[in-house]
């Protein structure tokens, strides 16, 4: 699962990263704070409050918004935006086999 998480400032990108993660797109909101806190840190911001809503967008949409309510601490912000990456499937290989009707 590949994440983009960006920080938006007057709509405009002020930070932004993107990171891949080895597991499963998690379900709950449990499995979505660890990363969540592995977001953040390269972007130095402090973790938002995860809500049952941002997880159901997740889900929905593959993306959410936290906005500055969601943060306990003052942030210098608007947004901060999650967006999951669709997966690339693997190509198929298709092996054709002809037989003589003779």
């Amino acid at each position: 699962m590949k994440l983009w998480a960006k920080v938006l400032k007057n709509h405009k990108i002020a930070q932004e990263a993107v990171r891949e993660f080895s597991l499963a797109r998690p379900s709950d909101a449990e499995g979505w704070n660890g990363v969540l806190v592995d977001l953040c840190k390269p972007l130095d911001l402090a973790c938002p409050v995860l809500l049952k809503k941002h997880v159901r967008e997740l889900a929905q949409f593959s993306r959410t918004v936290f906005t500055q309510a969601d943060f306990i601490e003052n942030v210098s912000f608007d947004r901060f935006e999650i967006e999951i990456f669709p997966e690339k499937k693997k190509d198929m290989q298709v092996e054709f086999v002809f037989n003589d009707c003779d």
